[in-house]
């Protein structure tokens, strides 16, 4: 009995990036985030718990980039800040994965707990405020609901009539990106998108 209770003192809550960092998921510092790691780690995660059609999962990484394009072509004039918090909205996925939000709702609020010290402590790496004010956090999920039905309707065999139903209406991005931003890429493509998106927004 006394040796369970020391294994279960000393279980390990951090994990090694390929950083080299290792970062404790209880009590995360922004001294221990590089976006290298976010950026390897969210184009191998999966949306969808990978249930969508295309030679690649659709993964973490490009659906934050559609995320960001979409509040640009909803508040064209938004500034970079809220840009680049638009991006990292699901960042704590790199180290926690993706759970679709059925489960979430299943599992209760310790997810939402540790996400949310991820990512405050993210926001503070990146010189965002550690909480964001709630009219850009409406701002953010309104354009994440927009990337919903867009990946939706174009990867995850949901009807339109569905998808209205479960996340509004269509974002109505330009054709062409919305083309490509719905077409799965590979692992390697999103990392590198990912990286040169977060630097043009990183000032």
């Amino acid at each position: 009995m006394s040796s369970r209770k020391s294994s279960s003192s000393t279980a390990r809550a951090w994990q090694r990036m390929l950083s080299g960092r290792r970062l404790d998921l209880l009590d995360p510092s922004p001294l221990d985030i590089e976006v290298e790691d976010i950026a390897h780690g969210l184009a191998r995660v999966a949306r969808w718990n990978g249930q969508t059609h295309g030679a690649h999962i659709f993964s973490v990484a490009q659906h934050t980039l559609l995320v960001e394009a979409v509040l640009r072509t909803q508040n064209p004039r938004i500034d970079h800040e809220i840009r680049l918090a638009a991006m990292l909205h699901d960042a704590p996925e790199y180290v926690i994965g993706d759970m679709i939000s059925p489960f979430k709702a299943v599992i209760g609020g310790s997810y939402k707990v540790v996400e949310k010290r991820l990512l405050a402590a993210i926001h503070i790496r990146f010189g965002l405020p550690a909480v964001l004010p709630d009219e850009i956090e409406q701002q953010i999920k309104a354009a994440d609901i927009g990337a919903a039905y867009l990946e939706a309707t174009h990867i995850a065999g949901f009807s339109e009539a569905e998808a209205k139903r479960l996340f509004g209406r269509d974002p109505k991005l330009p054709a062409a990106s919305e083309r490509d931003y719905v077409t799965p890429w590979s692992a390697g493509r999103a990392e590198k998108q990912f990286l040169a998106r977060f630097k043009t927004l990183f000032k």
